[in-house]
């Protein structure tokens, strides 16, 4: 176990910015939307715009370091990850690439409660029936390099909760692909393993007792949600679109979500109505700080999303740039608690570097 470490406010300047060459690796180049192959959107220039951005302001960029699996058996099955690890090469083994010509992991049935009616589910022999186990949509493809793509983001949120053990103030770790929709068990969202849950495990590990993790994205964070859901130590909170308003994940996400066990009460979600600006978007960024208050977390995860901009395709919300920089000095300023900040949505490339680099610009470093 690390020891917690007193941070010192005197000694500040730019945050470090944790990356991996590897999470350029992972290129799915189009999504199955309501049965309609489309462009996809979590391209991997994402990485590249936001690190030059943040390096050309002066943040000091910092390459993950391997990390062990034992955190991330925490937060997912090994039978998930299991899957997900060697699932591409069963499917080229299968042909599917040549027929029926589709180069890209993607299911087509899914094991739904409806489906096996309270039957005791079977494992699918087959790969092509297997996948829907696994993955909930058909806008998550697996292609060559997802796997490591999204081993290395692991990785990223793992050497930036070490360096805030360590007694940095904040440490800012850009992972690709993104991770807040994966649940222990399943993936979709474009979201493959789930970086801020295992950050806030390892913040756990270290010796936060409790631990918080505010989710900030357009999207609600469901993967998080559901893993964090029945426990009181990590405290959930999310501000997003409306799901009932017919957005991503549209079946949770909901105000009356407050967890369960020894979660309740450990779990608050703000949906937001469509076309939702600063205004309500940083008054729910303070409700969620004061619950964090509340819940006597000592350490911070931010799930930063930032496809809530005007200009994002992903997203019906209206925030701007100063609406990300006053988000950051309530979360990493004001509440002031050591902070993993972890890289989640946000699609407009060329906003993209300025958004991330208004959120950082209030974070302090020890």
């Amino acid at each position: 176990m690390v020891a917690v470490v007193t941070w010192h406010p005197e000694a500040m300047g730019p945050i470090s910015v944790v990356w991996s060459p590897t999470c350029l690796e992972h290129r799915p180049e189009q999504e199955v939307w309501v049965g309609v192959a489309i462009p996809g959107t979590e391209v991997p220039q994402r990485v590249s715009v936001i690190r030059d951005v943040l390096e050309e302001a002066g943040h000091p960029l910092v390459e993950a370091l391997a990390h062990d699996d034992e955190t991330l058996d925490r937060v997912h099955s090994r039978r998930f990850t299991n899957h997900l690890r060697g699932v591409y090469d069963a499917w080229l083994a299968a042909g599917f690439p040549e027929d029926p010509g589709q180069d890209r992991v993607v299911p087509y049935v899914f094991p739904t409660a409806a489906m096996l009616g309270g039957i005791p589910m079977h494992p699918a022999g087959a790969v092509h029936g297997r996948v829907g186990e696994f993955c909930y949509d058909t806008m998550t493809l697996v292609g060559r390099g997802t796997w490591e793509a999204a081993r290395a983001a692991v990785d990223c949120a793992l050497t930036a909760a070490d360096r805030v053990l360590e007694g940095e103030r904040a440490v800012y770790a850009l992972c690709r692909p993104p991770g807040h929709h994966v649940t222990a068990n399943a993936y979709g969202g474009s979201c493959y393993l789930n970086n801020a849950a295992v950050a806030a495990e390892a913040l756990r590990d270290g010796g936060h007792d409790r631990v918080a993790v505010v989710d900030v994205d357009a999207h609600h964070g469901n993967g998080t949600q559901a893993i964090f859901y029945t426990r009181g130590d990590v405290f959930y909170g999310s501000v997003h679109v409306d799901p009932g308003a017919g957005w991503f994940p549209h079946f949770v996400g909901y105000a009356d979500e407050a967890g369960a066990g020894q979660g309740v009460g450990a779990n608050l979600n703000l949906p937001l109505p469509p076309g939702s600006g600063n205004s309500e978007f940083l008054d729910g960024v303070r409700e969620l700080a004061d619950a964090v208050t509340l819940h006597g977390s000592t350490a911070v995860v931010v799930s930063l999303g930032v496809d809530a901009a005007a200009n994002d395709p992903e997203s019906p919300l209206q925030v701007t740039e100063q609406g990300y920089r006053q988000a950051g000095e309530l979360l990493l300023d004001q509440l002031g608690l050591p902070s993993v900040i972890v890289q989640e949505g946000g699609y407009h490339l060329p906003t993209l570097g300025a958004l991330v680099m208004a959120f950082l610009s209030a974070a302090p470093s020890a």
